[in-house]
């Protein structure tokens, strides 16, 4: 796949879902691996977090990052799969205002030509405000696969929520973007 449009200028933020890592039972390796992308693809990681597989936990931190770190990205790791304990998508849901099927589904289609356990991945991805919130399982193999998919179509569809695209206007309320530079 083709590397994003240079520069990928973004105010991103990064949140492990996992009870063992928040813990401290196990080593966070994929939310490190999803700031590793991104800052490689010029992105300005402002935010890591590691949260315990908790709904409400997740919907506020997710609000948070939106409303007052104003953050243009939120990228979750974790908690996207069948276990009970597995929330991610229900909480990124009670947050967003607009569902974005179309890069869920991409992400499952593409990562399941290798890797046939994809299809059981529940993550969502959606808006809210001005800020694309995407969830990705908790592998760091599936983080990196993940992003691989995602990074051709990155680069539009947060300018089109910049309102940079023709004829949309900016969305209300929206901070001065690190691409305006």
């Amino acid at each position: 796949m083709s590397a994003p449009e240079a520069p990928f200028r973004v105010l991103a933020a990064v949140l492990t879902i996992s009870d063992r890592v928040a813990a401290g039972s196990h080593p966070d390796r994929s939310g490190p691996e999803v700031e590793r992308v991104l800052r490689s693809w010029g992105a300005d990681v402002a935010l890591t977090a590691v949260l315990p597989d908790d709904r409400k936990a997740i919907a506020e931190a997710l609000r948070r990052l939106v409303s007052r770190e104003r953050v243009e990205l939120v990228i979750t790791t974790g908690g996207t799969g069948f276990a009970p304990r597995d929330v991610t998508p229900e909480a990124t849901r009670s947050v967003i205002e607009r569902e974005a099927p179309g890069l869920a589904e991409l992400l499952r289609r593409e990562t399941a030509r290798d890797t046939p356990f994809a299809a059981l991945g529940r993550g969502v991805a959606g808006i809210r405000g001005g800020t694309l919130i995407v969830n990705l399982p908790g592998s760091p193999r599936a983080v990196t696969e993940c992003l691989e998919v995602l990074k051709p179509v990155l680069p539009h569809a947060l300018r089109l929520l910049r309102g940079e695209g023709a004829g949309h206007p900016r969305w209300p309320g929206a901070p001065e973007s690190p691409a305006s530079d």
